[in-house]
């Protein structure tokens, strides 16, 4: 079994993943699926204050995001519909990083 370390900054936090392979071609293919560019700031308040989240909606849709600590802004990742362990950060059609802001929900 082969392994391979990388790391992804997400604001002031680096993040140590670790994908291994019975081989170097499946080594570097696990290691593709994390595609992701690094994050230094939040795209709709600048701050640097970034963390890694999942949440579960419904009971069963599942999402992994960059959440903004101080401004509570999102940018969600996104997944292959053919290879589910893909992961993507979502863009706007201009190709800039699709953050959403909060949105309190009405009660």
């Amino acid at each position: 079994m082969l392994q391979m370390m990388t790391s992804k900054r997400i604001g002031r936090r680096q993040f140590h993943f670790t994908v291994q392979g019975s081989n170097l071609h499946e080594t570097v293919a696990e290691y593709d699926r994390l595609s992701f560019p690094d994050v230094a700031a939040c795209g709709l308040c600048g701050s640097d204050n970034l963390d890694l989240t999942s949440r579960v909606a419904q009971g069963k849709y599942k999402y992994t995001s960059i959440k903004c600590l101080s401004c509570r802004g999102d940018l969600t990742f996104g997944k292959n519909k053919d290879d589910d362990q893909s992961y993507f950060l979502r863009r706007k059609e201009t190709g800039e990083l699709d953050w959403r802001p909060f949105e309190k929900k009405a009660e």
